[in-house]
Protein backbone atom coordinates (compact mmCIF):
# COMPACT_ATOMS: atom_id res chain seq x y z
CA UNK A 1 0.00 0.00 0.00
CA UNK A 2 1.69 2.85 -0.86
CA UNK A 3 2.40 6.10 1.87
CA UNK A 4 -0.90 8.20 0.42
CA UNK A 5 -3.00 5.42 0.68
CA UNK A 6 -1.77 4.41 4.23
CA UNK A 7 -2.45 8.40 5.10
CA UNK A 8 -5.77 8.59 3.72
CA UNK A 9 -6.73 5.17 5.41
CA UNK A 10 -5.62 6.83 8.70
CA UNK A 11 -7.93 10.18 8.17
CA UNK A 12 -10.84 7.94 7.32
CA UNK A 13 -10.41 5.71 10.51
CA UNK A 14 -10.04 9.11 12.63
CA UNK A 15 -12.75 10.57 11.13
CA UNK A 16 -14.73 7.13 12.30
CA UNK A 17 -13.93 6.80 15.59
CA UNK A 18 -13.83 10.55 16.24
CA UNK A 19 -16.11 12.14 14.30
CA UNK A 20 -16.44 16.21 13.70
CA UNK A 21 -19.41 18.10 14.52
CA UNK A 22 -21.64 14.62 15.06
CA UNK A 23 -24.33 16.59 17.36
CA UNK A 24 -27.27 18.52 16.41
CA UNK A 25 -28.03 22.16 15.77
CA UNK A 26 -30.25 24.14 17.37
CA UNK A 27 -33.07 25.35 15.57
CA UNK A 28 -31.10 24.86 12.15
CA UNK A 29 -32.11 26.81 9.23
CA UNK A 30 -31.98 23.60 7.17
CA UNK A 31 -31.98 19.81 7.83
CA UNK A 32 -32.37 17.12 5.63
CA UNK A 33 -32.52 13.15 6.40
CA UNK A 34 -30.38 10.21 4.02
CA UNK A 35 -30.64 6.71 4.21
CA UNK A 36 -28.45 4.41 2.59
CA UNK A 37 -30.76 1.00 2.17
CA UNK A 38 -27.96 -0.84 0.79
CA UNK A 39 -25.95 -1.01 4.13
CA UNK A 40 -28.48 0.70 6.58
CA UNK A 41 -26.92 4.41 7.00
CA UNK A 42 -28.83 6.85 8.31
CA UNK A 43 -28.27 9.90 8.95
CA UNK A 44 -29.30 13.67 9.49
CA UNK A 45 -27.48 16.59 8.38
CA UNK A 46 -28.41 20.13 10.31
CA UNK A 47 -27.45 23.77 8.48
CA UNK A 48 -27.10 27.07 9.94
CA UNK A 49 -27.35 29.22 7.59
CA UNK A 50 -26.43 33.47 7.47
CA UNK A 51 -26.73 35.24 4.04
CA UNK A 52 -25.60 32.05 1.70
CA UNK A 53 -22.30 30.98 4.18
CA UNK A 54 -22.28 28.13 6.44
CA UNK A 55 -22.00 29.40 9.68
CA UNK A 56 -22.27 25.60 10.92
CA UNK A 57 -23.31 22.72 10.03
CA UNK A 58 -23.33 19.21 11.66
CA UNK A 59 -24.64 15.56 11.22
CA UNK A 60 -25.87 12.44 13.75
CA UNK A 61 -26.69 9.13 12.84
CA UNK A 62 -25.31 5.41 11.95
CA UNK A 63 -23.54 3.99 9.84
CA UNK A 64 -20.36 2.23 8.21
CA UNK A 65 -17.03 3.71 8.57
CA UNK A 66 -16.62 5.56 5.59
CA UNK A 67 -20.36 7.15 5.53
CA UNK A 68 -19.64 8.63 9.17
CA UNK A 69 -15.96 9.70 8.20
CA UNK A 70 -17.36 10.80 4.94
CA UNK A 71 -20.14 13.20 6.67
CA UNK A 72 -17.25 14.18 9.12
CA UNK A 73 -15.13 15.01 6.86
CA UNK A 74 -17.80 17.18 4.74
CA UNK A 75 -18.97 18.98 7.73
CA UNK A 76 -15.31 20.26 8.74
CA UNK A 77 -14.67 20.95 5.15
CA UNK A 78 -17.66 23.26 4.66
CA UNK A 79 -18.09 25.22 7.92
CA UNK A 80 -17.69 28.90 6.88
CA UNK A 81 -18.15 28.31 2.46
CA UNK A 82 -21.00 30.00 0.88
CA UNK A 83 -23.86 27.97 -0.56
CA UNK A 84 -22.48 28.22 -4.26
CA UNK A 85 -18.68 26.58 -2.70
CA UNK A 86 -20.26 24.11 -0.98
CA UNK A 87 -21.95 22.71 -4.13
CA UNK A 88 -18.95 23.34 -6.19
CA UNK A 89 -17.03 21.15 -3.52
CA UNK A 90 -20.47 18.50 -3.78
CA UNK A 91 -20.21 18.35 -7.55
CA UNK A 92 -16.47 17.73 -7.50
CA UNK A 93 -16.17 14.99 -4.50
CA UNK A 94 -19.49 13.31 -6.40
CA UNK A 95 -17.37 13.01 -9.37
CA UNK A 96 -14.44 11.92 -7.93
CA UNK A 97 -15.91 8.50 -6.20
CA UNK A 98 -19.07 8.18 -9.12
CA UNK A 99 -17.35 9.61 -12.16
CA UNK A 100 -16.41 7.98 -14.99
CA UNK A 101 -13.16 9.53 -15.26
CA UNK A 102 -10.63 10.02 -12.45
CA UNK A 103 -9.76 13.75 -11.51
CA UNK A 104 -6.89 15.84 -12.60
CA UNK A 105 -4.28 16.15 -9.80
CA UNK A 106 -5.36 19.92 -9.29
CA UNK A 107 -8.93 18.77 -8.57
CA UNK A 108 -7.60 16.73 -5.88
CA UNK A 109 -5.73 18.84 -4.33
CA UNK A 110 -8.86 21.24 -3.86
CA UNK A 111 -10.44 18.44 -2.23
CA UNK A 112 -7.95 18.64 0.20
CA UNK A 113 -8.13 15.86 2.95
CA UNK A 114 -11.32 15.05 1.07
CA UNK A 115 -9.08 13.31 -1.38
CA UNK A 116 -9.13 10.69 1.33
CA UNK A 117 -11.90 9.12 -0.74
CA UNK A 118 -10.50 9.04 -4.19
CA UNK A 119 -10.21 4.70 -3.68
CA UNK A 120 -13.72 4.25 -2.76
CA UNK A 121 -14.41 4.35 -6.98
CA UNK A 122 -12.59 0.89 -6.93
CA UNK A 123 -15.56 -0.24 -4.79
CA UNK A 124 -18.95 0.60 -6.28
CA UNK A 125 -20.74 -0.55 -3.27
CA UNK A 126 -19.11 1.47 -1.07
CA UNK A 127 -19.63 4.55 -3.58
CA UNK A 128 -23.08 5.18 -1.98
CA UNK A 129 -21.75 4.95 1.70
CA UNK A 130 -19.42 7.84 0.50
CA UNK A 131 -21.72 10.16 -0.72
CA UNK A 132 -24.70 9.58 1.65
CA UNK A 133 -24.30 12.82 3.49
CA UNK A 134 -23.28 14.51 0.30
CA UNK A 135 -26.81 13.74 -1.19
CA UNK A 136 -28.60 14.53 2.27
CA UNK A 137 -26.55 17.94 2.58
CA UNK A 138 -26.99 18.99 -1.04
CA UNK A 139 -31.00 18.34 -0.54
CA UNK A 140 -31.18 20.29 2.87
CA UNK A 141 -29.37 23.05 0.62
CA UNK A 142 -31.96 22.74 -2.32
CA UNK A 143 -34.75 22.61 0.24
CA UNK A 144 -34.40 24.40 3.71
CA UNK A 145 -37.45 23.88 4.36
CA UNK A 146 -38.50 20.40 6.33
CA UNK A 147 -37.89 17.70 3.74
CA UNK A 148 -40.58 15.00 4.20
CA UNK A 149 -38.81 11.82 2.82
CA UNK A 150 -35.25 10.83 3.44
CA UNK A 151 -32.86 11.66 0.80
CA UNK A 152 -32.05 8.18 -0.74
CA UNK A 153 -28.72 7.05 -2.68
CA UNK A 154 -30.17 4.02 -4.21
Amino acid sequence: MSDLRELYQEQILDHNKQPRNFRPIAEPTARAEGHNRSCGDQLTVYLKLDNDVIQDISFEGKGCAISKASASMMTAALKGKTVQEAEAIFETFHEMVAGEEELEETELEQLGKLAAFSGVREYPSRVKCASLAWHTLHAALDSPEAIEAPVSTE
